[in-house]
């Protein structure tokens, strides 16, 4: 049934700026770490004659974040008034920008789980104040005035995602170019970046969008997903049986996985938009644009590409490893110190990545710091010590914090380089094991395998695998 249908869908992305002060006062913006209601000022809580002014950082950060999603920056917006009666909103209005956008016009470049690209259009994005923290009991609904007119953007995406995929890979990548530029936590746990989902559905073919619905409380990238997917279906179920689909907001109900109505198109608030009387036209110079263009980051896609060309990695292993800000931070830490980018790489791709994937946590959360990590391979690069050795001492620092040097010595876990003690473990394997002997002077090459190995577990792994190795094949031939 749902093959003679396309799903249509736009998203809309409210994204809290991390700047110190809120948007229009001087009130601190980090309302979570404040006890309730001790960050609010007449200003945020629009009390008669409080006077609104634009916190600077806000602009820059804004215009950050615009570049980063490809948008054009327009000289000239405006803020205007978005009235409405509701308790989290202490003014009874909301100031953003409806006429006259900051940023319009962008692009984002997705590749989905199963490798399809696309090309998002970003039809606008505007600079908003957010609201107040309800918090809601079985009993009362209580406030918290310390969130309201945290600034905000909200990104406004063109109706163009085509399945719950696509929005999926949308907002990772919207969320890492974010991150990327630091404007952001960008964290729905945090409530730092939330997401609404405009959905329709119409039949393949028809150029005229159908009748669109929007959901609202998702609260991570998987329920986007799943609402998007269950919204679709419901849309085609109305269809097929001869009924329309009204045009509302509805909400996710994660516990049932189903959207459920909130309220009509009749229903509808009519938020009469006018401009804000209080603030004047918003006026993007020149030089702050080009001063902000400075500062801009190095992206993933760019990052990646000069991985391959700079320390010769391969795409996949450059693409893992620019994938997350800080995995990339932690990796350049570890070559600047120890110019080996061929080892390094080895060593965040296999060891880190595993131990991230094992204990279910971010490289930010990890415990062995780059620094350590750049000492074990320098231990390695001078032989102090062989690879077989360095991996036990890595899963020492996993539980202690200790200088892998220190950790080396206190052990006994120098590796042995002298030749007459190597020669003497090697004269022992080979006339322990004179059936391997044998094999391999019969051409068979797994017995010179087993012999190192025989060797090295005598060493207790301590003794130069390469030296091991030559001296077995000096006295065989």
């Amino acid at each position: 049934m749902s093959m003679e249908y396309e799903t249509v869908i736009g998203l809309e992305v409210h994204c809290q700026l991390k700047t110190k002060t809120k948007v229009w006062c001087s009130c601190d913006a980090d309302y979570d770490n404040k006890h309730p209601n001790t960050s609010a000022c007449p200003v945020c809580t629009g009390q008669p004659g409080a006077l609104p002014k634009l916190n600077e950082k806000v602009l820059d950060y804004a215009i950050k974040a615009a570049l980063a999603l490809g948008c054009e920056i327009n000289e000239e917006s405006q803020f205007d008034r978005k009235n409405y009666f509701y308790p989290d909103s202490p003014k009874n209005y909301q100031i953003t920008q409806y006429f006259k956008p900051y940023a319009e016009n962008g692009t984002l470049k997705i590749t989905t789980n199963s490798g399809k690209e696309a090309v998002v259009g970003i039809e606008r994005i505007q600079i908003e104040e957010d609201t107040a923290k309800s918090i809601h009991t079985t009993s009362e609904t209580l406030l918290n005035y310390n969130r309201a007119s945290v600034p905000l953007i909200e990104i406004i995406s063109k109706p163009e995602i085509k399945n719950a995929e696509e929005a999926y890979a949308y907002l990772n990548t919207l969320k890492d170019r974010l991150k990327y530029t630091k404007v952001s936590d960008v964290s729905m746990e945090l409530g730092s970046l939330r997401c609404d989902a405009n959905v329709s559905v119409r039949k393949k073919g028809e150029k005229e969008l159908g009748t669109r619905t929007e959901t609202k409380n998702l609260n991570s990238f998987k329920a986007v997903m799943r609402a998007i997917e269950y919204e679709t279906n419901r849309q085609i179920e109305v269809i097929e049986n001869g009924g329309r689909v009204v045009q509302e907001t509805r909400l996710w109900d994660e516990e049932n996985a189903v959207t459920k109505p909130m309220r009509s198109k009749e229903e509808a608030m009519d938020y009469r938009y006018f401009p804000e009387p209080d603030l004047p036209t918003l006026v993007i110079s020149d030089e702050r644009l080009e001063k902000v263009k400075g500062e801009m980051p190095e992206f993933a896609d760019e990052k990646a590409r000069r991985f391959v060309n700079e320390y010769k990695l391969h795409e996949m292993e450059a693409a893992t490893l620019s994938s997350e800000q800080e995995l990339a931070e932690y990796y350049e830490e570890i070559v600047n110190d120890t110019k080996e980018p061929r080892l390094a790489a080895n060593w965040v791709l296999t060891e880190v990545l595993r131990v991230l994937k094992e204990k279910n946590i971010s490289i930010s959360e990890f415990n062995v710091t780059p620094k350590n990590l750049g000492k074990l391979i320098k231990l390695i690069q001078a032989k102090t010590i062989s690879s077989k050795i360095a991996k036990d001492v890595f899963e020492i620092l996993l539980t202690e914090d200790k200088d892998p040097e220190i950790i080396v010595k206190e052990k006994g876990l120098v590796q042995i380089t002298d030749d007459s003690a190597i020669e003497k473990i090697v004269d022992q394997v080979l006339a322990e094991n004179a059936q391997s002997v044998e094999d391999y002077k019969n051409g068979k090459s797994n017995a010179l395998k087993y012999l190192m190995g025989q060797a090295m577990k005598l060493s207790r792994g301590k003794a130069n695998p390469q030296m091991i190795n030559k001296l077995i094949l000096d006295k065989l031939s």
